[in-house]
C-alpha cells in the first residue's frame, strides 16, 4: 500500500509542476494590454491555486525532521540565502552559536538556532539551510526552509557581494512563490463572501488595472460567485489574488551584502545606495552595529519597564512588545493572564502621557521606554 501511495504522489507531483510551467509559458507568450487583462488575471489566479497545492500537498503527511525550532525570545529572525554566502559565519559571530562552517556548498543541513540580546530584547536567530533555485517547486529542502521563514518576524537575505544581484531576484521569486511578501503592506482591499447578489465592486480610488469583469474572472476561478469587494487603493490582480487566498505573510526584510572586504570603496559606495541593504563582513565583523540598529528598527519592538510600588523601575529586564500591540492590556497579558482580572488602573511615566505619573486605563497605548506601575483592585 505504501509503495502504491508513493507511486501516486510521484505521479501527481510532476503534473502540478508541468501545469505551473505551462501557465508560466502561456503568461510569457501573452501580450499585456487591455484586451488580454482578463485572460492574464485568470492565469494568475490558476497559478496561485497550483502553488498553494504544491506548498500544502493533499493528505498532510510529515514535513521532514529537525526543521522547525521552538519559538523563544521576543522576536524571530531567519537567515535566507544561497549556499556558501556566509550565513553560518554571520550567525556564529553575532550570537556565539557554532553552526558548522566549511568552504564547500550545503554545509548547514538543518535549522541552527542562536539567541542574541540587543537593547534588553531576546532575539532568536535561525540559520536556515541554503535555498536552491526551484525551492518553491519542491526542489531541495526548500519547502521546509521557506515554511520556517514564514514564521519569522524579520528575514535577513544574505547575499554575496561578488555574485551579481541576480541572486537577490531569484530568492525574492522563491519567497514570493510561497506567499511571503517582502517589505510590503497588505493591500487595502476588503473581500467578503455572501449568499446571493452576485459580485459587487466598490472602488474608492480610480483603478488602473482592475475592473468588474477582471474581478469576476478571478473570483470565478475560486468558485466565488457572490461577494462584496471594496478597493481602497490602486490594486493589481496580484493584490486581489493575495486577499482572496488569505494565506499571505507580510514580512520586513533586510538584504545583507556580505564579504565587503573583497571589493573597493567605490563599489561599496554604489552598493550602499540600494534600499533595505546593509553591507557587512561576517568574517572581520565589520559594520555589525549598523546591522543591529537596522534590525531593531525593522522589528518594530518597544521596551516597557515595570515598576513595583515604592521601588525603583527595573531597567535590566524590560518587557518587549510589538508596536502594533502595545496597550496596557497587552502588557498585562504578556506578564501574566490573571493580572487583568485584578487590574484597577496603571501609573505611567514617559512619552506616551502628558504628565508624569499619569493614571491610565487598560486601553492606553504605550511608547518606547515607558515606565509602568500596575495598581490592582484591593
Amino acid at each position: 500500500a505504501t509503495n502504491k501511495l508513493a507511486h501516486k504522489t510521484e505521479r501527481s507531483m510532476p503534473t502540478i509542476l508541468e501545469k505551473i510551467a505551462d501557465l508560466e509559458a502561456e503568461m510569457a507568450r501573452t501580450q499585456r494590454n487591455k484586451a488580454t487583462a482578463h485572460h492574464l488575471g485568470l492565469l494568475k489566479a490558476r497559478l496561485a491555486k497550483l502553488r498553494r497545492e504544491l506548498i500544502t500537498p493533499k493528505g498532510g503527511g510529515s514535513t521532514g525532521e529537525g526543521f522547525d525550532v521552538a519559538k523563544t525570545g521576543d522576536a524571530r529572525i531567519g537567515f535566507v540565502g544561497f549556499p556558501s554566502v556566509g550565513k553560518s559565519t554571520l550567525l556564529s559571530n553575532l550570537s556565539g552559536v557554532y553552526s558548522e562552517v566549511a568552504a564547500y556548498e550545503f554545509t548547514t543541513l538543518t535549522t541552527v538556532p542562536g539567541v542574541i540580546r540587543y537593547k534588553g530584547a531576546k532575539v532568536q536567530l535561525l540559520d536556515l539551510p541554503g535555498i536552491i533555485e526551484g525551492a518553491k517547486d519542491g526542489k531541495g529542502r526548500g519547502r521546509q526552509v521557506i515554511a520556517v521563514a514564514r514564521t519569522c518576524g524579520l528575514i535577513f537575505i544574505v547575499l554575496d557581494v561578488l555574485k551579481p544581484l541576480v541572486h537577490k531576484r531569484l530568492i525574492e521569486r522563491e519567497l514570493e512563490g510561497f506567499g511571503i511578501r517582502l517589505n510590503k503592506h497588505p493591500p487595502n482591499i476588503t473581500f467578503k463572501k455572501k449568499d446571493k447578489g452576485g459580485v459587487n465592486l466598490t472602488c474608492v480610488v480610480s483603478q488602473s488595472t482592475l475592473d468588474l469583469e477582471t474581478v469576476r474572472t478571478v473570483l470565478a476561478e475560486y468558485r466565488v460567485s457572490n461577494a462584496d469587494v471594496a478597493l481602497r487603493c490602486d490594486a493589481t490582480v496580484d493584490d486581489l489574488i493575495d486577499v482572496v487566498e488569505g494565506n499571505r505573510v507580510y514580512v520586513p526584510c533586510i538584504y545583507i551584502l556580505n564579504k565587503i572586504d573583497q571589493i573597493s570603496i567605490e563599489e561599496l559606495d554604489i552598493i550602499h545606495r540600494v534600499p533595505h541593504t546593509v553591507p557587512i563582513s561576517a568574517h572581520h565583523k565589520w559594520n555589525f552595529d549598523d546591522l543591529l540598529e537596522m534590525m531593531w528598527n525593522y522589528l518594530n519592538l518597544i521596551r516597557i519597564y515595570t515598576k513595583p510600588k515604592s521601588q525603583l523601575p527595573d531597567y535590566s529586564a524590560p518587557v518587549v512588545l510589538q508596536q502594533s500591540k502595545c496597550s496596557v492590556e497587552d502588557l498585562c497579558n504578556s506578564l501574566h493572564k490573571s493580572i487583568l482580572k485584578e487590574f484597577k488602573h496603571a501609573l505611567v511615566w514617559g512619552s506616551s502621557v502628558k504628565h508624569n505619573p499619569q493614571k491610565v486605563g487598560k486601553e492606553h497605548v504605550l511608547c518606547d521606554e515607558d515606565v509602568v506601575q500596575i495598581v490592582k483592585k484591593i
